[in-house]
């Protein structure tokens, strides 16, 4: 752990990373959702190593990349999104897990002192960019996976990360991922003009035009800033780029109406009554780039809280990642938190 936090907490993130591991990952190195029937997917996978590369847990890397590859590995180098009872249970691919993957690899590459996984890492960013990204109006656009690669093309704003991106065009010197990062940066604008908040699910159309979806694919019921789209301020404030933690501080606004509340409309009012972690972690996001250091300790401490009481996988996992992000440079990133 390479930078400490300059907002005290009592919950580490160092402690938050262990404690995900410890509950969540077998020793053979899988991720199980315990509180969602026990199945794993590659977000789970590529969250454990992201975890475990920045808190140089070799051990419980090398066990869940092994694991991850010998049974989520397709034969375009993407990986299946869902096993469970022993066997894949769907093997389309989803773009964020194999982005998170590829930088964890990098990452540990550097880490362990393995040119290996450096090279899988960029193997698996190069599959991204070929499979799992398309050109636009707007732009290089990540779109939702191998199976969201025909227009309207299905799009969540949650699942680019500009400090991965920067990561592997460090590591691979592929021009896409700058353009990729210039069309995340555009489209997401977009959307945020059209709602104040982002939405879960959006689609964009070939001439780079975006809307809000109910849904991926719009196979939902509204259209509304939750579990996914929370992930995006905290993806997009350790990114080193101005602009797009102007994005995320244009976000203070809707989000002060609606506090760490799971679920809002896009112009910020809750339209459930309980809460998330990420929907914290979103907030910790906004006061860090804010500069408002004390407000953000509240909101991880809130954090912290929300997962000791809800206790579920996604929640422990943005417990350890938000944390991470937020205040500490391992992941490649520039924490807004970090000294």
């Amino acid at each position: 752990m390479s930078s400490a936090p300059a907002v005290p907490s009592a919950l580490s993130a160092e402690d938050a990373g262990q404690t995900f591991l410890a509950d969540y990952v077998t020793g053979e190195g899988r991720v199980v959702r315990r509180d969602e029937g026990g199945d794993t997917v590659s977000e789970g996978q590529a969250y454990a190593m992201l975890v475990a590369a920045a808190i140089g847990d070799r051990e419980t890397f090398h066990a869940v990349w092994s694991w991850t590859e010998d049974n989520l590995r397709r034969p375009d180098g993407l990986l299946s999104w869902r096993w469970a009872d022993g066997a894949v249970a769907d093997p389309s691919s989803a773009s964020d897990s194999d982005l998170d993957a590829a930088r964890a690899l990098v990452i540990a590459g550097a880490a362990f002192d393995d040119p290996q996984l450096t090279a899988e890492g960029v193997a698996l960013g190069e599959a991204v960019l070929d499979l799992e990204t398309v050109q636009t109006g707007a732009g290089r656009v990540l779109v939702a996976g191998n199976w969201a690669t025909s227009a309207p093309y299905a799009y969540n704003p949650s699942y680019p990360s500009p400090a991965a991106s920067a990561v592997l065009a460090a590591a691979s010197g592929d021009p896409r991922w700058a353009e990729l990062d210039a069309g995340t940066r555009t489209v997401t604008a977009s959307l945020l003009q059209r709602g104040a908040l982002p939405p879960d699910w959006a689609q964009v159309r070939e001439d780079g035009t975006v809307e809000a979806t109910p849904g991926a694919l719009g196979r939902g019921e509204r259209v509304l800033y939750g579990y996914d789209a929370a992930r995006m301020p905290v993806r997009f404030a350790e990114s080193c780029q101005r602009g797009d933690r102007a994005l995320v501080a244009a976000l203070a606004d809707p989000l002060s109406r609606g506090g760490d509340a799971a679920r809002l409309d896009l112009g910020g009012q809750p339209i459930v009554d309980y809460d998330s972690v990420v929907s914290a972690m979103a907030q910790a996001a906004v006061a860090a780039v804010q500069g408002d250091q004390d407000r953000a300790a509240r909101e991880l401490a809130d954090a912290a809280q929300i997962d000791e009481v809800t206790d579920t996988y996604y929640g422990a996992a943005w417990n350890a990642l938000g944390r991470l992000v937020l205040t500490d440079d391992a992941l490649g990133g520039c924490p807004p938190l970090g000294s």
